[in-house]
């Protein structure tokens, strides 16, 4: 079975390297289309697009898509009624971390996993905790370019890591895939990686 993963994003290729699990990517480009409003529904619905896109694309490529598995998985962070993705620019960077100190925000991932004519669709969220922040702090971190391509402005791998007073979840899945989740379902249709 070929793993695909529909991401070019550095943390999840990552994440499944660590794990041993061998893959390729094949990066979605289709025109993403937002209709829900709920963070948990946003994210599935994105990794759902984003993972039929990919489908479509490695059945081009490799034919038989009972011998392919793709994951699709989208990011955001959710503070109260607000979704954050990644920052616009700088400004933006700011008025997010400013939000997150001193708060417990979550984040929320959404994974598809197809093969065949079998899908998976389903959204990890974990809580997570950041002591306050001063200005000086947070533009020093958003003047280090780290955020600007991270959900919420933030990577818990990295810098940023000085600040979070506590996580409630998994770990993986802020950095951005919830591996153990999307092994734990994977196994429970008996798929093993």
């Amino acid at each position: 079975m070929k793993v695909i993963l529909g991401s070019a994003s550095p943390r999840r290729k990552e994440i499944l390297s660590q794990a041993g699990i061998e893959y390729e990517i094949i990066v979605s480009d289709c025109e993403e289309v937002i209709t829900k409003s709920i963070p948990e529904e946003v994210v599935k619905e994105l990794s759902e697009q984003k993972a039929e896109d990919v489908l479509k694309k490695a059945v081009e490529k490799y034919g038989d898509r009972d011998d392919i598995l793709v994951i699709g998985a989208d990011t955001v962070v959710a503070l109260e009624d607000s979704i954050y993705g990644k920052p616009e620019n700088r400004d933006d960077a700011i008025r997010m971390l400013k939000s997150l100190s001193g708060h417990v925000h979550q984040v929320y991932t959404g994974v598809t996993l197809i093969r065949g004519d079998d899908k998976i669709v389903f959204a990890e969220c974990t809580d997570v905790s950041v002591y306050d922040v001063s200005d000086d702090e947070i533009i020093r971190y958003v003047d280090s370019g780290e955020p600007m391509d991270k959900a919420g402005a933030y990577a818990i791998q990295g810098g940023f890591a000085r600040y979070i007073k506590e996580i409630r979840g998994e770990y993986n899945n802020v950095v951005g895939f919830p591996l153990a989740r999307t092994l734990y379902e994977l196994k429970k249709v008996g798929i093993y990686l």
